[in-house]
């Protein structure tokens, strides 16, 4: 565990628990104090925050640097195209989707900021507004947020935390003060971020049991399910039900689809449709504008000005997705590892979105259609009370009572999943993180899980769902700057990266030719060679041994007769038994330079000759560098070509080090050192690519000559 971090974070917490518990009235006019002061005078600062954001992600997608991987150039994703999108899908609602969906456009209805209320325009815009707060500007927090930590962590092997996301600014001072106030403030936001959302379906759940059963809306009942929610953890912590939560997560988005289709059908369907049409085309036509709308220039309505709208709507949930960007940005990280920025960006910010649109346009408009009718009681009471809302519109079509009974399991649902999942992340971020993505204890899940319950129910307690809008607007802000934080440490990254791909093209092997030194000397014999022989493990072996090794050795020698810093290594890799050969090359206040050269289980080929007939993988000999691989076979080459191919990537990196200039190492010192067999951070081609013949096994003499990727770090 991170004492500084947990400590100082559960120390913060309790006391602003215990203070709300024992002063209510006090906690009460502080927190609204301070929401007021944020709202008058750091509205536009929330608002430009999200816009520069919104800006900054699609610049990184759109430029040249978005074909860059969150991970080695040699990963690939883990996930299929149809699973990855399936997680985004799921990660992209929850029980608050549900609360919004109508009180959101009820409330853009009867009381808009800029228009005049019950008329057409209001009710054109009442849904894109709650598309708008539920959309591509929050999303692009997380798709910031997951950046960083891709980049950082799966590209230059950091452990996965928020500190480490900073590292390229901070250097090795992220392991002491500065990392541990990024972890506290990230803590904090998730914390209260949480806090809204369990707040949120609290009073949802609450209204739709009595709904359903004749249960009391009361406090006794929220503390019941906020007591279920820690006790679902707890279980979940103890015993490893995680499978199974998410088992159920993914039943939950199959049932609120369900919901949204029967609706869709039961409901004036050719309308809701037109309007769907058409509500994508206002959102896409007017979201510049919104973006950036401060409505300085509005007043709005007397007993509802704009500013006061803003306030209520676009600040508290800019401040919402803040608190929430380290949970989700980690979440999406861990699914996206091997994916280019560019895909990660645009599913980030379109994938989610795509649901919302339909669940928000689908159930707002239809709720507006009885609105428009003159069901003024309905519209009332969705604007006084927000967690009727849905509930209310299911009322409305047949069979409302079993609607109303499913809505309560999804809602239950999405609640016991979010409480669990948050724990989870709050004790990883208050652990030491590892490069093995381990969780936190289950006991520090359990701490947390209560804690957060007892700061959800403090917050009903002073002023229900209205406190937690205002508590989550406050931390928000402090958060907000290391969002900043990010831009600039992913700017650095990516520079290096921009760098490393323009040394390419400035180095000397380039400037004669489209072909390297290695390749050019290759007879037309030996290319047709390589390109239709599949070497077993045992012929790759050899092969680096007798060819490749020496040639590299003779390489680190004469560069460490030239006074570099070079070292040499012999190892063989533990988890298959093969060898490989390190060349390093360390330079003061610059990136070292790394050559590597290790075989590389690859799927037999269809069109193979029928010599290789029935093995399902060949093995390359591939050069791996600091980024990884690009898959370069030097299998088959002479020993004066892997000398050329040595040099080649040397003067590479000297170009390298030239544009970098003064600038230094990306990462300083702050970085653990990288995998030693670079290949393992990739994924395993087939169940056979992992294993080797008895017979192709190195033998003493060269284990020898090995060293465990422990003992290689030391």
């Amino acid at each position: 565990m991170n004492w500084p971090v947990c400590a100082t974070t559960g120390a913060l917490v309790v006391a602003f628990v215990v203070f709300s518990a024992v002063f209510p009235e006090q906690a009460e006019r502080w927190i609204f104090g301070s929401m007021d002061f944020i709202a008058a005078n750091l509205g536009w600062y929330y608002v430009l925050t999200a816009g520069v954001i919104v800006v900054f992600v699609l610049a990184v997608a759109l430029s040249r640097v978005g074909e860059t991987r969150m991970g080695p150039d040699h990963s690939r994703p883990e996930y299929r195209l149809f699973t990855w999108t399936a997680m985004l899908f799921a990660a992209g609602i929850g029980v608050d989707v549900m609360f919004f969906s109508i009180a959101g456009p009820a409330t853009n209805f009867l009381t808009p900021p800029d228009v005049a209320p019950l008329s057409e325009e209001a009710a054109r815009m009442a849904t894109i507004w709650t598309m708008f707060h539920y959309g591509i500007p929050g999303w692009a927090m997380y798709a910031l947020m997951g950046v960083a930590l891709g980049l950082t962590s799966y590209r230059y092997h950091l452990p996965l935390s928020i500190r480490s996301a900073i590292a390229p600014l901070y250097g090795s001072r992220v392991k002491g003060a500065a990392g541990d106030a990024v972890d506290v403030a990230a803590t904090l936001g998730t914390m209260f971020g949480i806090a809204t959302s369990l707040g949120i379906g609290v009073v949802f759940l609450n209204y739709g049991l009595t709904e359903l059963i004749g249960l009391p809306h009361d406090l006794g009942v929220w503390a019941a399910l906020i007591v279920i929610s820690v006790a679902v953890t707890c279980i979940s912590a103890v015993s490893g039900v995680d499978k199974g939560i998410r088992r159920l997560s993914e039943l939950n988005v199959w049932l609120a689809i369900a919901l949204l289709v029967y609706v869709l059908l039961a409901g004036k369907t050719a309308t809701l449709l037109n309007q769907l049409v058409q509500n994508i085309g206002d959102f896409f036509s007017r979201f510049p504008g919104m973006l950036l709308n401060t409505f300085g220039y509005t007043e709005g309505l007397a007993e509802y000005p704009a500013a006061q709208w803003q306030q209520d709507w676009t600040l508290f949930f800019w401040a919402w997705w803040i608190a929430w960007a380290p949970f989700v940005g980690l979440f999406l990280t861990r699914i996206s590892r091997g994916r280019t920025l560019r895909e990660f960006i645009l599913g980030v910010l379109l994938i989610p979105f795509g649901f919302i649109v339909l669940f928000i346009s689908i159930f707002g408009n239809s709720a507006l259609g009885f609105f428009r009718a003159g069901n003024a009681e309905f519209l009332e009471e969705a604007v006084a009370q927000p967690e009727s809302g849905y509930f209310n519109l299911l009322s409305q079509y047949p069979g409302s009572t079993v609607l109303i009974a499913l809505a309560v399991i999804v809602g239950f649902l999405f609640y016991v999943t979010s409480a669990d999942s948050g724990s989870l992340v709050m004790a990883n971020m208050t652990s030491h993180a590892s490069l093995e993505d381990s969780d936190g204890a289950p006991w520090l899940r359990i701490f947390w899980a209560v804690v957060t319950g007892a700061l959800t129910l403090a917050m009903l307690f002073i002023n229900g769902v209205y406190t937690l809008q205002a508590a989550t607007v406050l931390i928000g802000l402090p958060f907000s700057v290391v969002l900043y934080l990010l831009m600039a440490s992913v700017v650095k990254v990516l520079r290096t990266e921009r760098k490393s791909l323009e040394s390419r093209y400035r180095s000397f092997s380039y400037l004669i030719g489209d072909r390297t030194a290695s390749q050019e000397a290759l007879s037309w014999r030996r290319r047709l060679s390589r390109g239709m022989t599949f070497p077993t493990a045992k012929r790759a072996s050899e092969f680096l041994l007798e060819t490749a090794a020496p040639a590299v050795e003779e390489v680190g020698a004469e560069l460490e007769r030239l006074g570099t810093r070079a070292t040499v290594t012999r190892g063989t890799a533990e988890d298959t038994g093969l060898p490989y050969i390190d060349l390093s090359v360390s330079f003061p206040q610059q990136e070292d330079f790394k050559y590597q050269l290790a075989p590389v289980a690859r799927p037999m080929p269809s069109y193979a000759p029928r010599v290789d007939a029935g093995r399902d993988v060949y093995y390359s000999v591939e050069v791996f560098t600091a980024r990884g691989t690009r898959g370069r076979n030097v299998m088959g080459y002479t020993k004066d070509q892997i000398i050329a191919d040595v040099i080649d990537d040397f003067e590479r990196h000297v170009a390298f080090m030239d544009i970098n200039g003064s600038d230094g190492p990306l990462l300083a010192d702050a970085s653990a050192p990288p995998p030693t067999t670079w290949w393992q951070v990739g994924e395993p081609v087939s169940e056979q690519a992992g294993t080797v013949d008895p017979a192709q096994q190195p033998s003493e003499a060269e284990k020898e000559h090995s060293y465990t990727a422990k003992e290689w770090h030391s």
